[in-house]
């Protein structure tokens, strides 16, 4: 629902969503051989532009798209940012270009909610999630939009109920601009990971949509354009198994329904695969993608940060358990723990080859405030502000120790036999585990033929004819054009690229070892000319 402040003036809002920093995740390097420009469509200021009283104008920007042009400052009366602290310099930089068209500007999201103090050039800062806080903001705009003399705190106390949330405002956007849509079910978890914000942030309690919401919000992003696949942001797919049990058999009726129009993959601790018939309902419903924070093969690293419930199955037997449901895992991993050794980069190497897992997020670590490690660290002294260094942690091993192990684990991760080698194996042990979907207008349509073509016609040009590693690309992509296996072969190629790519950059200094670092990273060439290309 939308807002129910009343208001008595005629509002415009321009709603800007900052441009990502380049990471292993958002898949940067795979844009154009999609004809794509962005990752996913930002869920939380969609949700504010859906939630703000219906007589305000509002237009939306992702810059991840294009930036926000001086025209769309000046029709505003106030411009409302949103982001993590990944985007912080980008969110500063919106800010800088408002206040000079002399607009307003205010700033909610995970990172002002969780650091306020690092963001005191804006004019009104709303901490927490939507509720009395929005409402209150809303009141101040509605009475005045000049510029205040000191800024303005509106900090939450009472949360707007997730079942009461509006559709966020897909009608801004162009689905066909995206790699995947996102969709929210539950927020908060029940763990206390020692280096996640999301218990202080969002509750340990999960608070949850109703499923009649989250089918709504899936029609709504189905008539913005072609996006194959949906990717639930949730903290923790299963935070609330029961939730989750009830939800699934409303999305495989709805894939039946409409014919299969998509992919969904998710978020979940890897004792998921300790539930046999919760696995089976995604895959009825046509969960492809798991995301699980492994974190590290050293199972006593996993006590010390109190993540046991990893520990819940062998770390290969649960990955393989996703892999028998046709599941391919994506996972998390981390350098730079207190109980990392000499030996620990080669530990990770072993698991990864075993592991067959064939995207994995490898990064340093990063204290966040408003977590455990925060505190302890800061307690002993081992945090530093640096903008030279890829973490802001004093490490128990050499800062330059632990940066050539996550350097050497990234190397031998993305080598492109060794990637489309852990592909190989998903293609054999993983794809065909998977329902066998109808052939039905959703799927087969013009639409996702043209977009098929495009990626098809990028790939065999920019991968199979100009890079250095085509050959091993051929050998993946001859049996599959003579399988049929067109959807794989487009899905392997994309990442792979993206992963080869991006690796490549890290190599040569040009990205960040942690996703949370404060330092920028040098200026690149364009994708296809930093993989040699």
């Amino acid at each position: 629902m939308r807002s129910q402040t009343v208001v008595q003036n005629t509002r415009r809002i321009l709603c800007v969503f900052p441009r990502y920093t380049p990471s292993f995740g958002t898949f940067e390097h795979a844009y154009k051989l999609m004809g794509v420009k962005a990752f996913m469509p930002p869920q939380g200021i969609l949700l504010i532009a859906a939630y703000l009283p219906e007589m305000w104008e509002v237009r939306f920007v992702d810059e991840n798209i294009r930036p926000a042009k001086e025209r769309e400052f000046d029709w505003a009366d106030a411009v409302f940012v949103s982001g993590m602290h990944i985007q912080r310099q980008a969110m500063l930089d919106i800010a800088r270009r408002a206040h000079a068209r002399g607009k307003i500007c205010a700033l909610g999201g995970p990172s002002v909610s969780a650091s306020p103090e690092l963001y005191p050039d804006f004019d009104y800062l709303h901490i927490g999630e939507v509720g009395d806080a929005t409402d209150a903001l809303i009141t101040t705009l509605d009475r005045d939009v000049s510029r205040p003399p000191a800024q303005q705190r509106f900090e939450t106390a009472e949360r707007l109920p997730l079942p009461d949330f509006p559709i966020p405002g897909y009608h801004l956007i162009d689905g066909g601009q995206y790699m995947l849509g996102s969709v929210q079910f539950s927020s908060g978890c029940p763990y206390r990971c020692e280096f996640c914000d999301i218990p202080a942030l969002y509750g340990r309690q999960p608070r949850l949509k109703e499923p009649k919401q989250i089918l709504a919000e899936l029609d709504a992003m189905l008539a913005r354009g072609p996006i194959g696949a949906v990717y639930f942001v949730d903290d923790n797919f299963i935070a609330n198994r029961k939730a989750a049990r009830e939800l699934l058999p409303h999305l495989i009726a709805w894939q039946k329904e409409r014919g299969y129009p998509l992919r969904f993959a998710c978020e979940a601790t890897l004792n998921i695969a300790k539930l046999p018939d919760l696995l089976e309902q995604m895959r009825e419903a046509y969960f492809t993608t798991v995301f699980c924070g492994i974190e590290t093969p050293e199972l006593a690293a996993l006590n010390v940060m109190h993540k046991e419930h990893n520990l819940a199955v062998p770390l290969l037997e649960g990955v393989e358990t996703l892999n028998r449901h046709g599941m391919e895992v994506v996972s998390g991993i981390i350098l730079g723990l207190d109980t990392d050794t000499p030996e620990t980069a080669a530990h990770i190497n072993d698991f990864i080859d075993a592991s067959h897992i064939p995207l994995l997020a490898i990064n340093l670590l990063q204290a966040l405030p408003r977590t455990p490690l925060w505190d302890r660290l800061k307690a002993a002294g081992r945090l530093v502000d640096d903008a030279t260094r890829d973490s802001n942690i004093v490490f128990l091993q050499s800062y330059e120790a632990v940066m050539e192990s996550w350097r050497h684990c990234v190397r031998h991760a993305y080598e492109p036999e060794a990637v489309y080698a852990r592909f190989d194996h998903n293609a054999r042990h993983t794809f065909p585990n998977r329902i066998k979907l109808p052939v039905t207008r959703a799927r087969l349509n013009w639409p996702n033929i043209r977009k098929a073509l495009t990626c098809l016609t990028n790939i065999f040009l920019h991968v199979g004819i100009r890079s250095d590693y085509r050959r091993t690309f051929w050998r993946m992509a001859k049996p599959a054009l003579r399988n049929g296996q067109i959807e794989e072969l487009i899905h392997i190629a994309l990442v792979s690229h993206h992963l080869i790519t991006y690796a490549r950059e890290c190599e040569r200094g040009q990205q960040m070892a942690s996703n949370y670092a404060a330092r920028t990273a040098p200026p690149r060439g364009t994708a296809l000319a930093s993989s040699g290309r």
